[in-house]
């Protein structure tokens, strides 16, 4: 099984494992962190497309937030808390600060590249992850309070459990090849706590939430698409066999996918919408994700097949649920996550990713994946709502009603998406008049 944690610790006071740059898997790594960086833009298309015209800059300058704010949290102290040297349920502070990437004034090396290139890579991860959260929250959030809120989100609640799954923790015996339970069970559940807790938009309900922007849905969906092939290709730390099938699996299932969706919505709806098949290509690749590396291409097949059904029929009748998950971040990344990690432990095959899985015999894999599904589920609401109620003592989390019924954009940001004149005069005319 694939860990993310580099050789040794300088939090013990050991160099971390040193040997030349291996300009391949450098090349590989510098290409697969720029799309995944691609990709949190990407969501802001999609999730901004999907959003009201009145929000749509809120909604896309919250994922803006993310990337920025919790870029430079994940730096400073984020990546230690996840891949240092530490215990079974959270790093230490040997990389606080970026501290232990020099040795002798010389860059260190592990596992063929720069180390220091780690931390960008796994800090794209972390920023798309709270990123993804904020889809079930657009509308009513109050700006400060969201930049607050992530940025405590990714040190608290996503590098502990990176550590995990992915440092040598509690959840080490798990597959997860690219963030089924780390991104996007842990995203899609602290997005549903904070739904409950925020409560539903005042006109939840009683108006249709149409997307405003189709097109920036598909766009959204199609570079979010692109940048997967570094989420999930990059996740093999190397440009090999593993990244090769991680990346064909990739381009499988969510075409899978799509494909299944299509049909659905024909059965359900008489036609496909385009927003079915851009949400249907998202859920396809979630379901793809904690897999990647250790599925055949066939397994890929089934497992995006598969995932199609809970994700489309949640969606369906979730608002007949009361439960105002404004984007339907659970239906798509949680449902799909938790369909994704467990028939992992199904289809995960010894011959294609070294580890044999329920059909090859090994079904304790599968209670494995049950395990790392539930612990990522409890540590996510937990943590969440903590961090929620701890942010609301330092801001409201909510905007008043009044300013929910003008729309975030003006209030909260003084900006139009689609101004209806040319702006106002602010020149003075001869003689004083204006």
């Amino acid at each position: 099984m694939k860990k993310r944690l580099l050789a040794t610790s300088v939090f013990l006071g050991l160099a971390m494992a040193e040997g030349a740059v291996d300009t391949g898997v450098t090349a590989w790594m510098l290409i697969s962190t720029a799309l995944v960086l691609l990709m949190t833009p990407a969501l802001a298309f999609f999730y901004g497309g999907l959003a009201g015209q009145k929000n749509v800059l809120n909604t896309m300058a919250m994922s803006f937030a993310a990337l920025a704010a919790g870029g430079v949290a994940w730096a400073l102290l984020g990546y230690s808390l996840a891949y240092a040297e530490g215990n079974a349920f959270i790093g230490g502070l040997g990389y606080a600060f970026l501290q232990g990437f020099l040795e002798e004034g010389k860059m260190v090396v592990s596992d063929g590249m720069p180390a220091l290139l780690d931390v960008a890579f796994q800090g794209t991860f972390a920023i798309i992850t709270a990123a993804l959260v904020s889809g079930s929250l657009v509308g009513r959030m109050r700006y400060s309070a969201w930049v607050i809120f992530s940025t405590l989100w990714i040190l608290f609640v996503y590098a502990p459990l990176a550590h995990w799954v992915w440092g040598d923790g509690l959840l080490s015996d798990a597959l997860d090849f690219a963030g089924g339970t780390v991104v996007h069970i842990n995203a899609a559940v602290a997005g549903l706590v904070g739904a409950l807790i925020l409560g539903p938009r005042k006109e939840f309900g009683r108006v249709a939430f149409l997307p405003h922007n189709i097109p920036f849905v598909l766009l959204g969906a199609g570079l979010l698409w692109f940048g997967w092939f570094g989420f999930n290709g990059g996740s093999a730390y190397g440009a090999n066999e593993s990244a090769a099938l991680a990346f064909t699996n990739t381009f499988l299932a969510p075409a899978m996918t799509a494909l299944v969706w299509i049909v659905l919505d024909y059965l359900a709806n008489g036609k496909a919408t385009a927003v079915g098949i851009a949400t249907a290509i998202v859920v396809g690749l979630v379901a793809i994700t904690p897999a990647a590396g250790y599925v055949g291409p066939l397994g890929a097949l089934w497992i995006g097949a598969l995932a199609a059904f809970p994700s489309f029929y949640f969606i369906r009748v979730r608002p007949r649920l009361g439960l105002d998950d404004s984007l339907d971040v659970f239906g798509s990344h949680g449902l799909a996550g938790i369909t994704g990690a467990i028939l992992t432990g199904v289809f995960a095959s010894a011959a294609w990713g070294g580890t044999a899985g329920g059909l090859e015999g090994n079904w304790t894999q599968v209670l494995i994946q049950v395990k790392a599904v539930i612990y990522a589920i409890v540590y996510s609401a937990v943590g969440t709502a903590v961090l929620l109620y701890l942010t609301r003592v330092f801001v409201p989390l909510r905007v008043s009603e009044k300013e929910e019924r003008v729309g975030l954009d003006s209030v909260l940001h003084g900006e139009e998406a689609y101004p209806v004149t040319e702006g106002a005069i602010l020149v003075a005319e001869e003689g004083g008049k204006r």
